[in-house]
């Protein structure tokens, strides 16, 4: 397997297995999902879960490259970034910024779990989020334990203690705006990891996971089995089981970005959008729903656009960004969300203050002020 670092200062953590093909010019152009992060949990000094025989870091390496294998042989027009791709330690704050960096699509995080019980088995996937169980904290917690081998861990996570519920209250504050196709992309992992080999489904959860923290795109955490169980330590061990584990991950991913594709097909030769879309500065919060993202207006035509009464648009970052409604309580628009979401599945909740876009989490927060 050749590999081609992505920039020089990050020749061990960035590489790169496949360049993004130049699209043919036609009538239709399709924003389509270029760049998948892979994170094998773990490595070097940190072993991660211990088995009886086996540990951690190097199952989750073996998958994540049988996976970005199949990825280059498959989608040659997808680049695969590591966050390593050797038995090397990153810290958990190094591996969003590589994600980031990268302007990734979808950062996926592989690990392998280990519990007291060792009749317990199965895959389970994580999105980020407020844990709502004693179980779901431990696994956040064991995961997280990773930056104590950190220097100066405590300022870098801004005094964040892996082994404190307290700490976790942060993730109840944060408001994800890719928690809908996060879990899109879990759903179909956990459903791929699971169907048809009789192994266990443990579902999809939300928890507090520092790797995902600061991820600015979709982002999972799966954790492909435990090496506490000895029957799916054996499994996740094997070639047998890891070809099969990153099969079943590839067929995930590849439906994804089937789905990603199909979202964001524009018309290169149709007219921009009209002008009368730019919504209207509102004094105060306002919160609206954003449904759409383009690189180029939409035509006045889109089918997209068709969907939805009440529809503005702003220009940020280089994108045209499409939304419906205006609502000045965070309860009336996330009513109104359910309804969107039975026309544009991974809608979501925008907030403004005085007409200057902000973050969910601060405009709620300055309401209950």
């Amino acid at each position: 397997m050749k590999f081609n670092s992505l920039r020089p200062m990050a020749a061990l953590l960035c590489l790169v297995l496949a360049a993004s093909a130049a699209a043919p010019a036609s009538a239709q152009a399709v924003k389509k999902l270029q760049t998948v992060v892979i994170d094998p949990g773990h490595g070097g000094k940190d072993p991660g879960a211990v088995g009886k025989s086996c540990r951690e870091k190097d199952i989750v390496l073996s998958v994540a490259l049988k996976l970005g294998q199949l990825i280059a042989d498959s989608l040659p027009e997808v680049r695969t970034v590591f966050t390593r791709n050797t038995d090397v330690f990153i810290p958990l704050d190094r591996r969003a910024e590589i994600a980031n960096g990268c302007n990734a699509d979808l950062f996926i995080s592989i690990h392998a779990n280990w519990i007291r019980n060792p009749a317990i088995k199965g895959a389970e996937t994580f999105v980020l989020g407020l844990h709502r169980s004693k179980e779901n904290l431990a696994v956040a917690q064991k995961e997280n334990s990773v930056i104590v081998l950190e220097d100066d861990y405590n300022n870098k996570y801004e005094g964040f203690d892996p082994t404190s519920p307290e700490s976790y209250i942060i993730f109840e504050l944060m408001q994800n705006i890719y928690l809908d196709q996060s879990i899109n992309m879990a759903s179909l992992v956990q459903s791929g990891l699971t169907s048809g080999d009789g192994r266990p489904d443990r579902g999809v959860k939300q928890a507090g996971f520092l790797v995902l923290r600061k991820t600015a795109m979709p982002s999972i955490l799966v954790e492909l089995g435990f090496v506490s169980n000895a029957a799916e330590e054996a499994y996740m061990k094997s070639d047998e089981g890891q070809n099969e584990m990153a099969a079943q991950l590839f067929a995930s991913f590849r439906t994804y970005k089937s789905q990603f594709d199909a979202r964001n097909i524009i018309s290169m030769s149709a007219p921009a959008a009209a002008a009368d879309t730019v919504p209207a500065v509102e004094e105060g919060i306002r919160f609206r729903i954003q449904f759409a993202s383009s690189a180029t207006p939409l035509p006045d035509d889109s089918e997209v656009l068709a969907r939805f009464t009440d529809v503005s648009c702003i220009e940020e970052g280089g994108r045209f960004k499409y939304m419906t409604g205006s609502f000045d309580s965070y309860d009336a628009v996330a009513a109104r969300l359910k309804e969107a979401r039975k026309a544009v599945s991974d809608c979501f909740i925008v907030a403004f203050d005085n007409g200057k876009k902000i973050s969910v989490r601060e405009a709620r927060k300055k309401l209950n002020d």
